[in-house]
C-alpha cells in the first residue's frame, strides 16, 4: 500500500491551520476541477486533493492520521488499516473481512471510489428468505446472496448530471469487478441506488443479492449543498456594499448576474430561484444562494487611504452602539 502524504498533496505544512488547509484546497480544487481544467490527469488529481482535504479538515481524522500515518507506512506489507480507520473491519456477506493492504488498492482507492459492508442475509424486514433445497451443482439448500452496501463518492457536478457510470468494486480477495449503473439526475447525499443482482452471489443456485450504492459528495471549492440549495460566498467591496452594484455568479450550468442592494452587510443572502441543485426525486429544483462577504484591500493606495480617512472623519455611522 502506498503511503500518501496528505500535507504534501495540498502543499501545506504539517502545522498548517484549518484556514490554511481550506485555502490550499480551494486553490488546487479550482485548478484541477475536471469540468474546467486542461491539466493532464485532472480528475485523478482532483480526487486526491478532495481525499486529502476530507481527512485534514476534520480534527479527529487529522489527529489519527498524524499519529498513525508513518506506522501505517512501516507496516504496509502487514495489512495495517488506513489512518483514522484503525479497528474497522468489513463483513462482505459471510466472508471474513479482508484487512487493508492485502489487495492491490490502498487508502486512495478506498476513499476515491467505493467501500462497503455487506451483511449476511438473515430473515426479517427487508431480507430474503433463506431459500429451498436445490439439485443444481452438488445439491444443498439454495441460499440467496446478501445485499452489499458500498459508498459512492461523487463530485457535485456528477451527482447533478447523473447518467451511466462504470464502477470498479474492490473484492475481499483484492480483485475488482466492474458494474455499470445509471445514476438519476440530481441524486443527493444519503440517497441509495439499488442495483439488482450485483451483490453477493447466491449459494447452490440461489439468486444473487443486490448492490446498494449510498451516495456521498466530495467537498466542492465553490459550493456547499443545503437541501436542494447551492450556497456560494461572494466577496464584495465596501463601496459596493454601501452603494450597491452587480456581481456575476457561477452556477452548475453557466453564469448569472445578481444585483447587490445598497446598504448590504456581510452575511446577507441573495437568492436566485431555481438555479441551485437539480430537482431529482425531490420534485423542485433548489435555489442558488449567494452569501455576501465584505472584503477590504490589505494594502490600500495612498489615495484610497486618504479617502477612507476622510470618510471616517465625516461619517456618523457607528455599528457598535
Amino acid at each position: 500500500m502506498e503511503y500518501k502524504d496528505y500535507y504534501q498533496v495540498l502543499g501545506v505544512a504539517r502545522e498548517a491551520s484549518p484556514e490554511e488547509v481550506q485555502k490550499a484546497y480551494r486553490k488546487l480544487a479550482r485548478k484541477f476541477h475536471p469540468d474546467v481544467s486542461k491539466e493532464p490527469q485532472a480528475e485523478v488529481r482532483f480526487k486526491e486533493i478532495a481525499e486529502a482535504y476530507e481527512v485534514l479538515k476534520d480534527p479527529d481524522k487529522r489527529s489519527k492520521y498524524d499519529r498513525f500515518g508513518q506506522a501505517w507506512t512501516a507496516r504496509e506489507g502487514g495489512g495495517a488499516p488506513p489512518p483514522g480507520f484503525e479497528g474497522v473491519s468489513f463483513d462482505f456477506g459471510g466472508f471474513q473481512g479482508a484487512p487493508f493492504g492485502t489487495g492491490p488498492s490502498g487508502f486512495s482507492s478506498f476513499f476515491e471510489m467505493l467501500f462497503g459492508q455487506g451483511g449476511a442475509a438473515s430473515p426479517g424486514a427487508g431480507s430474503r428468505p433463506w431459500g429451498s433445497w436445490s439439485s443444481e451443482g452438488r445439491g444443498g439448500w439454495a441460499r440467496p446472496g446478501a445485499n452489499q452496501e458500498v459508498v459512492l463518492r461523487l463530485r457535485l457536478e456528477e451527482a447533478a448530471r447523473g447518467g451511466v457510470r462504470e464502477l470498479a468494486l474492490l473484492e475481499p480477495d483484492g480483485s475488482t469487478r466492474k458494474v455499470r449503473v445509471n445514476l438519476p439526475k440530481g441524486i443527493r447525499p444519503g440517497q441509495t441506488v439499488r442495483v439488482p443482482g450485483r451483490g453477493e452471489a447466491g449459494r447452490a443456485g440461489g439468486p444473487s443479492g443486490d448492490l446498494m450504492l449510498k451516495v456521498e459528495l466530495l467537498p466542492h471549492p465553490d459550493f456547499r449543498l443545503e437541501g436542494g440549495n447551492l450556497v456560494t460566498t461572494v466577496d464584495v467591496t465596501p463601496w459596493e456594499a454601501a452603494l450597491g452594484g452587480e456581481a456575476e455568479l457561477r452556477t452548475l450550468d453557466g453564469q448569472v448576474r445578481v444585483r447587490i442592494p445598497a446598504g448590504t452587510s456581510s452575511g446577507r443572502r441573495i437568492r436566485v430561484r431555481g438555479r441551485g441543485f437539480p430537482a431529482g426525486k425531490q420534485g423542485e429544483p433548489g435555489d442558488l444562494v449567494a452569501e455576501l462577504r465584505i472584503v477590504v484591500p490589505e494594502t490600500p493606495s495612498a489615495e484610497e487611504r486618504e479617502l477612507l480617512e476622510k470618510l471616517r472623519a465625516v461619517s456618523r455611522f457607528y455599528p457598535r452602539e
